[in-house]
């Protein structure tokens, strides 16, 4: 995990391609302004993201901020983000 939020400064916008460690299925690319693909995206990054090096190249905090009431994420994955960034749960209220 990123040690703050403020280093998630991935893309806002534009079509993003996903390498296949982090998806292995037949779509891979998510265009950042259809909602529903950027809920996708980011919840694959975080379940499946190895380093804080994938985190930081495709996640973006503003962004973050904005999808995660919406994100659908195993309790464990979203108990870890909450406990090391709080607002995150603020934004969710």
């Amino acid at each position: 995990m990123p040690e703050t939020l403020e280093e998630l400064t991935g893309p806002v916008d534009g079509v993003v391609m996903l390498p296949r460690h982090l998806d292995w299925g037949p779509k891979r690319s998510y265009r950042l302004d259809q909602i529903a693909d950027a809920r996708l995206l980011y919840m694959r990054v975080i379940r499946e993201s190895a380093t804080p090096a994938d985190l930081r190249q495709f996640l973006n905090a503003a962004m973050l901020r904005r999808l995660w009431p919406e994100l659908v994420l195993p309790p464990p994955v979203r108990a870890l983000w909450v406990a090391r960034f709080p607002e995150l749960q603020r934004q969710a209220a």
